[in-house]
């Protein structure tokens, strides 16, 4: 594994992510922000935020397959969603369990979420987008 995930004394716990990851890989891989969609590009659950979510991580899982790599090998994720206000976390880590055990694995790389007006389509809530490392 080409990532090391770290919750540093002096810093937070963060539950939901590691603080710091550290990466020995040598190829990047960046994927695209994924949305809600299908295989056949139709929007999954709309108006769902917590099956948006799900649905994004997993597609997320999928983009990293097939340059074989998985969520183990994330060094960062960047989360945008649509008019994030704090009672979204609930859901938000609801979709990322539901996700998570799909995928059989727990994503927690260093994270950031941001609120913002709108994404590509008025149907989407969220996007998710990666950067990982692999040897």
């Amino acid at each position: 594994m080409a990532v090391t995930l770290i919750n540093p004394d002096g810093l937070p716990d963060a539950q939901a992510y590691r603080q710091v990851s550290v990466a020995s890989g040598s190829t990047l891989v960046s994927v695209a922000g994924q949305v809600a969609v299908d295989a056949a590009g139709t929007t999954v659950a709309p108006g769902d935020f917590a099956a948006q979510v799900e649905q994004c991580y997993r597609n997320v899982g999928t983009a990293l397959a097939e340059v074989g790599a998985s969520f183990a090998d994330v060094a960062k994720l960047t989360v945008y969603v649509v008019d994030w206000t704090p009672d979204k976390m609930a859901p938000f880590l609801d979709g990322v369990a539901r996700a998570a055990a799909k995928l059989g694995t727990t994503p927690v790389p260093p994270a950031t979420l941001l609120g913002v007006a709108a994404l590509a389509a008025h149907d989407y809530l969220v996007e998710v987008e990666a950067t990982a490392v692999i040897d």
